[in-house]
């Protein structure tokens, strides 16, 4: 029995592995938003006070820029475990109570995440026909919400690992759950 529970938990710590790798990805791009972010807003202080002319559609790569920064934050949030949580219960309740709480809420989680990351490409693929530009310069939004889809669905899949090693570690130490 204890082989097999050390098999489920090294399964479940390799696709961990994976969501992690890929949220690690997720925040290379945050960065490089980040940093296009600065550019942007250096040269627009530039030309808007120095030259005396404002850049066109400097408000449109911003809010893109912006959008990648978010995604990142969605994703590497998620692999550092820094989204906010309050657990109360585990404070009052027993660890039984805590374990039906962790499944009701990481299976809404999951749904919510997924049903976004949903949303998200179904909106996506919309594109151009639905009207999704930016005012200024005619950006196309669908590279945009891919990435915040794919961002979502990396969080969906940590959630998921997370639920079902809960499931699979119900009786022995959940290591998911913060020790108090």
């Amino acid at each position: 029995m204890a082989t097999s529970a050390a098999s489920t938990r090294e399964s479940f710590a390799r696709a961990e592995s994976l969501c992690l790798g890929m949220a690690a990805a997720f925040a290379v791009l945050g960065g490089a938003g980040l940093a296009l972010l600065l550019g942007i807003t250096v040269a627009e202080i530039v030309a808007r006070h120095l030259l005396g002319n404002p850049l066109v559609g400097v408000e449109d790569l911003a809010t893109m820029a912006l959008v990648v920064v978010v995604a990142a934050a969605v994703a590497y949030g998620a692999r550092a475990g820094s989204h906010v949580s309050v657990n109360l219960l585990g404070r009052f309740g027993q660890r039984k109570l805590t374990r039906i709480t962790d499944v009701a809420a990481r299976t809404i989680s999951v749904s919510a995440t997924v049903v976004a990351a949903y949303a998200l490409f179904a909106e996506g693929a919309c594109g151009r026909d639905c009207g999704a530009l930016t005012g200024s310069l005619g950006i196309v939004h669908t590279p945009f919400y891919f990435v915040l889809g794919a961002a979502m669905a990396v969080y969906a899949l940590l959630l998921t690992n997370q639920l079902l090693l809960g499931l699979a570690t119900w009786h022995d130490e959940d290591p998911n759950e913060p020790r108090l």
